[in-house]
């Protein structure tokens, strides 16, 4: 191989020192003619410039036969891209003469400058293994393997990606979230190209989005919509890599096609490459996927944004989850994991963990969703949530007393949540800031809550010891009598809800949240639900335009959300009656106040289910069909 470098050198530095070859015989005007000096001219000017042109060659190749040999002693499977924007990784001079199948590779690192590494075949099988595990169905890989990242068609939910069949629901989704947090509080950085410029992360500031929520959903463009879904991709790899480093996967087959493409066929051209191509083991990982790592999210950015059409296409979802465990480092992923011994992809319907979408939430690949870490005794520990999130995560696992979700998953930075089902992840938002602000009552709710999971090491299960009731009594400051505390301790364990209910009866002055009022924790406020999938509902085969197969598309749904004051409408009924007969002797005035009073007649779905374990007492109202997160 070295050998031939030397042999590429000579020939361009040869033909450098050349003159120009004799151009093919054709008829001329008289040689003092005007048309004979002009063309004269042309060619002297050509000659300088393929001479130039020559010269860059020779001293390309140079540079080459460098990066070749300095590339042979690299150990590490990915070579980082300098901040300066250096050429990368160059390997493309040894691949030349390794194999002819890797000619159209060489031609786009010729031209582009970089091509991306080859993975070791250790570190192939390892990643294969760590998603897939042993044993893998076909229709498992075929699910992650015909997924693209892609935007709905649709009108009405044009800013959401569409997910076709189950499995990567939780790439998807989580990549959503971002998104929708660049189209609606950073509308100025989803349409900047330079990741650099400056962010406001103060979801308190004055949000644009609320004046623009009218129209910002029919009047986005693509330009826009492809910049924040870059912005996203590009915020999640680096926040894997600690915010350090990003790795990109892409397929190799596909550069020089695609490179030298039109913009308008190079998702025809990818779709045509892609035909017949499948990924069932490590060795074809290895074959095909090339990895850039970054430290500069300016190019990092660029190629992300070069890379759109990969992407876009059916191998997209599962290059981003590459790209997204590479990112963190394979063994980081492993060590932040309580079971590595299991596949990230759950089998048997090969759904996304909830260890990746915590990975692109958090940037960790951890199992759990509750605050810090849960010590088990004899040294063993779980690990959860360890900071503030921008984007959020709620489930209906909580609500069935299965897990409890932390208050940085709960409350995150943006008004923006991935929903998860036992079979599904859709993304709950809202376009006002202020829903994330906790009143008086919240406040207080949310400070004993705290407490009362910090004491907890039943798993989210609800309930505490004896020893840790009266240490979030000293926390938080709350004066029970002692024939209350009695009562909760004589099973010699204490569950939230009773523990709760007496803090609802017990007064302000002592620590407790008894309002005379009965209007403290009111809030009135709208959600928003999107549900990205867009498969046949009739018997589950592929989507068709005809009658057949009755199509399920991306839906959108606005939710009114009433959470009533401290009560449940059962006993705000009771309420009522109790005025209303006492009272008929009254004004009619006051019974209409009272009417006015009550809580709207609520509707129900599972999601509902999931909005009250993030605003307890919650009632929700919409119109059409209920929301479905499955």
């Amino acid at each position: 191989m070295g050998d031939q470098e030397e042999e590429d050198l000579k020939m361009a530095l040869r033909m450098s020192m050349q003159t120009e070859p004799p151009e093919a015989k054709r008829s001329r005007p008289g040689e003092n003619s005007p048309a004979a000096t002009a063309a004269t001219e042309e060619e002297s000017e050509e000659m300088k410039n393929r001479r130039m042109q020559r010269e860059l060659m020779a001293a390309a190749a140079e540079k080459r036969m460098i990066a070749a040999k300095n590339a042979a002693t690299e150990a590490s499977p990915v070579k980082k891209v300098e901040k300066s924007g250096g050429a990368g990784v160059a390997v493309a001079a040894a691949a030349a003469a390794e194999s002819s199948k890797n000619v159209s590779l060489v031609k786009c690192e010729n031209r582009k400058g970089k091509i991306g590494k080859e993975m070791s075949a250790a570190v192939a099988q390892q990643l294969f293994s760590m998603i897939f595990g042993g044993e893998v169905t076909k229709d498992i890989l075929a699910q992650w393997s015909n997924q693209g990242i892609r935007f709905s068609p649709d009108p009405d939910t044009s800013m959401g990606l569409v997910q076709h069949e189950g499995g990567p629901c939780g790439v998807l989704a989580t990549i959503q979230a971002f998104v929708l947090k660049y189209l609606l509080f950073h509308p100025e950085e989803s349409d900047y190209a330079a990741p650099s410029m400056p962010r406001n992360t103060d979801p308190r500031r004055s949000s644009k989005s609320e004046c623009a929520a009218a129209d910002i959903f029919s009047s986005l463009t693509e330009d826009r919509k492809s910049r924040a879904l870059v912005r996203s991709m590009c915020e999640i790899l680096f926040l894997c890599g600690n915010n350090e480093t990003a790795v990109i996967a892409s397929i190799g087959v596909l550069h020089a096609d695609v490179e030298s493409s039109e913009d308008c066929s190079k998702d025809k051209v990818i779709s045509k490459l892609l035909e017949g191509f499948a990924i069932e083991s490590g060795l074809d990982l290895q074959k095909a996927l090339r990895i850039e790592a970054y430290t500069s999210k300016t190019s990092a950015f660029r190629r992300l944004e070069e890379m759109l059409p990969v992407f876009r296409s059916r191998m997209g979802a599962i290059l981003f989850l590459v790209s997204a465990l590479l990112s963190r480092g394979l063994d980081s992923v492993q060590a932040d994991r309580d079971d590595p011994s299991q596949p990230l992809v759950t089998a048997p319907f090969g759904h996304a963990s909830q260890e990746i979408v915590n990975l692109l939430l958090s940037g960790k690949a951890v199992a759990n969703v509750f605050d810090g870490r849960m010590d088990l005794g004899g040294g063993m520990f779980v690990k959860g949530i360890s900071s503030t999130v921008d984007v959020g995560f709620l489930t209906l696992l909580e609500s069935l007393n299965f897990c409890k979700v932390g208050q940085y998953l709960k409350c995150p930075k943006w008004p923006i949540w991935v929903v998860g089902s036992e079979s599904h992840y859709t993304v709950l938002f809202a376009l006002d800031t202020k829903v994330q602000e906790e009143n008086e009552f919240e406040s207080r709710e949310t400070k004993i809550r705290r407490a009362f999971d910090a004491q907890d090491q039943s798993g989210g299960g609800g309930f505490i010891s004896v020893e840790g009731f009266h240490q979030v009594l000293r926390d938080t400051g709350i004066n029970l009598p002692a024939e209350k505390v009695d009562n909760l301790c004589n099973t010699g364990f204490i569950v939230w809800s009773e523990f709760w209910q007496d803090l609802l009866d017990l007064d302000k002055s002592l620590g407790g949240l008894k309002d005379s009022t009965g209007l403290m924790g009111k809030k009135v406020f709208d959600l928003y639900h999107f549900n990205g999938i867009a498969k046949s509902v009739g018997n589950g085969s592929q989507a068709t335009c005809g009658n057949e197969n009755p199509i399920q598309r991306p839906r959108l749904t606005k939710l009114r959300v009433s959470v009533p004051p401290r009560w449940t409408p059962e006993e705000f009924m009771a309420d009522v009656a109790v005025t209303s007969s006492s009272g008929k002797n009254e004004p009619c005035g006051k019974e209409t106040a009272i009417e006015v009073s009550k809580p709207e007649p609520a509707q129900h779905a599972p999601l509902v289910d999931c909005i009250r374990t993030r605003w307890p007492r919650a009632n929700c109202n919409w119109e059409g069909d209920a929301p479905s997160i499955v």
